[in-house]
């Protein structure tokens, strides 16, 4: 059963960040392109304690802005190379610039926080080869990359695997997904009674922003768009973690069948009645359960 703090989040969170159905795409597109002109350039950080104390941060050019964070104090080993989630319309979010620098402390890595350019204006094209030339080069690094990512930057992250693999790059030496959004053609029939029960997530929204992200119907099932209709043999070694109160929960299961037909080492964890994302969430027990399920996969641990 979810923890008080859980529910309480699941409550909380849809309110602050106004979610509501999609009215129409005409109107959702203005509002989200409108918004996309009030943002500041820059990196989140007001949610990482002493930020400034413990990180160098250095910003490259890979086509958009991609933030290297470098541990002031102790010697990096890897390198997080983490995608931010946010239905590939919204931006890097102080939450995500907490979750990555909290693993990326219990791991011994460096950070790289590519931050991509974003639907409506723009389409999976606009960024696929620069990331994957991006995390490929990385992983060729000592100790190698750790590719991780929330939501839609799971389902990119997936994606940037599948296309290091075709190409011959260095893989990276583990996947990590929270809730990732890896199937934008909502193949999954679950996914419309799922639609009922998740508080944040909703259908019309769903299909509005995989159809800017695609830039047409014909690419939605796609591998650079919809991961886990990819070919999934010969990935790295994985983890998948996402809540059954989520509306992308039906195609993380979809993932894992598949999967399992492939031979692709996946750790699934599926915790019932849980919310989108819960795993980078703050406060939360089921989050720092997560958190230490994480960092146990990527050290070779045990899982708790």
């Amino acid at each position: 059963m979810p923890s008080l703090r859980h529910q309480l989040l699941a409550t909380v969170i849809p309110k602050v960040r106004r979610s509501r159905e999609l009215e129409n795409e005409p109107v959702e597109r203005a509002r989200v392109e409108a918004w996309h002109r009030t943002l500041e350039p820059g990196l989140p950080t007001r949610a990482v304690p002493r930020f400034g104390q413990r990180w160098d941060v250095r910003v490259e050019d890979i086509g958009f802005p991609s933030y290297v964070l470098t541990p002031r104090g102790r010697r990096a080993t890897r390198t997080l190379y983490y995608v931010h989630g946010g239905a590939f319309m919204a931006p890097i979010d102080p939450v995500h610039v907490r979750y990555a620098t909290r693993l990326a402390d219990a791991i011994g890595a460096r950070i790289v926080l590519p931050t991509y350019p974003l639907a409506p204006e723009h389409t999976w094209a606009d960024s696929h080869d620069a990331l994957v030339a991006d995390a490929g080069r990385w992983a060729g690094e000592e100790g190698g990359v750790v590719l991780a990512g929330d939501s839609a930057g799971g389902g990119l992250a997936l994606a940037i695997a599948v296309a290091m693999r075709d190409r011959g790059l260095t893989p990276a030496t583990h996947l990590v997904m929270h809730a990732p959004w890896v199937d934008l053609t909502t193949s999954t029939p679950e996914t419309r009674a799922v639609d009922a029960i998740d508080p944040w997530l909703f259908f019309g929204k769903l299909q509005a922003y995989a159809l800017w992200w695609a830039g047409s119907s014909d690419d939605l099932g796609r591998p650079e768009v919809s991961p886990a209709l990819a070919e999934l043999a010969g990935l790295p070694r994985a983890m998948v973690l996402y809540g059954t109160r989520d509306l992308l929960h039906p195609g993380c299961r979809l993932l894992v069948r598949r999967a399992a037909e492939a031979g692709w080492d996946l750790t699934a964890i599926e915790e019932p009645d849980l919310i989108h994302v819960y795993g980078i969430l703050p406060f939360a027990p089921e989050a720092r359960r997560a958190f230490r399920q994480v960092v146990a996969f990527v050290d070779g641990g045990v899982l708790r």
